[in-house]
């Protein structure tokens, strides 16, 4: 096994195991070097659903003591892609996020928590049927950011380029 080929095993032990999804999130610490100081983390893991931590700690905070807006802006980013990722094959399609807006609402003295959803109707009609058709296509997530305490912390949409890989042409 390579690569990607581990990551729906490991998702679907992960659903319903906190063992897998504590190894789980020792992978994606390894794979995704950027969170490991930040100590971003999958906390659950659902059919439709993706939520993911950042501690309250003192790497992620601001000049004032709050949770950094990147920081809260990665969790966005990071719950929404894990869950492209767990409903696309990665071997097929490539992710690449195009764009990021939030709206940050109250700021974060505690852990913070970020969900993101996708209705499989969404997928089926805004993914694969244009897919089908087209070499790339692009689907903005909403994902809720809120802290320990349910304040709603921001909003995020992050858009995401989805391509076939047997499309992509790059320049070296």
């Amino acid at each position: 096994m390579k690569g990607f080929d581990l990551l729906p095993i490991l998702v679907r032990r992960a659903k319903g195991s906190s063992f897998w999804l504590w190894v789980l999130n020792r992978v994606l610490s390894r794979t995704v070097p950027f969170n490991r100081p930040h100590n971003f983390e999958l906390f659950e893991i659902g059919e439709n659903t993706i939520r993911t931590t950042a501690p309250y700690k003192r790497i992620n905070h601001n000049h004032v003591r709050g949770i950094h807006a990147c920081a809260i802006a990665t969790a966005a980013e990071f719950s929404a892609g894990f869950l492209l990722l767990t409903k696309l094959d990665p071997k097929r399609y490539r992710l690449i996020m195009s764009r990021i807006e939030v709206e940050y609402l109250y700021q974060a003295k505690e852990r913070i928590f970020s969900e993101s959803f996708l209705a499989p109707e969404v997928l089926d009609e805004e993914v694969y049927k244009p897919l089908q058709e087209q070499d790339s296509i692009t689907i903005t997530l909403k994902s809720d950011v809120k802290d320990l305490s349910a304040h709603e912390i921001a909003v995020a949409f992050t858009s995401w380029q989805i391509k076939r890989w047997d499309r992509v042409r790059t320049k070296l």
